[in-house]
């Protein structure tokens, strides 16, 4: 089976590492790499989180490079996933966002205020 870029095929994940995961594709001695960008829309901090040794996925050929090795990507390989997230709408407004952030600043400041204004003087200062 010939690999060819934006080719879908389905592979089994051989090997795991921090910066993505290794997966077989159907001809055997054939491996790729998703890289941990490519395995979900959402923020990856551990590929683990994702994908475990074995797991049977779905993936999208992005990249073959002149040495032969191939680039995966199994979020684009779930087109139906990726455009419901970007269709959804704000649940909270920019302006209630920020009335909120605001809210939790000036709280924050004034429970700083109160501990430093109790802690008047610092080392030493009862001797004078």
């Amino acid at each position: 089976m010939a690999i060819a870029v934006g080719t879908i095929v389905e592979g089994v994940v051989t090997g795991i590492t921090h910066f993505g995961a290794f997966v077989e594709l159907p001809d055997k001695n054939v491996t790729g790499l998703v890289h941990i960008s490519e395995v979900a829309d959402a923020y990856v901090k551990d590929v683990r989180d994702y994908l475990k040794e074995q797991d049977r996925v779905k993936v999208k050929v992005i990249h073959v490079d002149e040495k032969g090795k191939i680039g995966l990507s199994i979020k684009q390989a779930n087109p139906s996933t990726r455009n419901t997230r970007e269709r959804r709408q704000p649940t909270v407004s920019f302006e209630e966002k920020l009335a909120k952030f605001i809210k939790d600043s000036d709280e924050r400041q004034l429970e700083y205020r109160r501990a430093t204004e109790s802690k008047r003087g610092g080392r030493g200062s009862s001797r004078y």
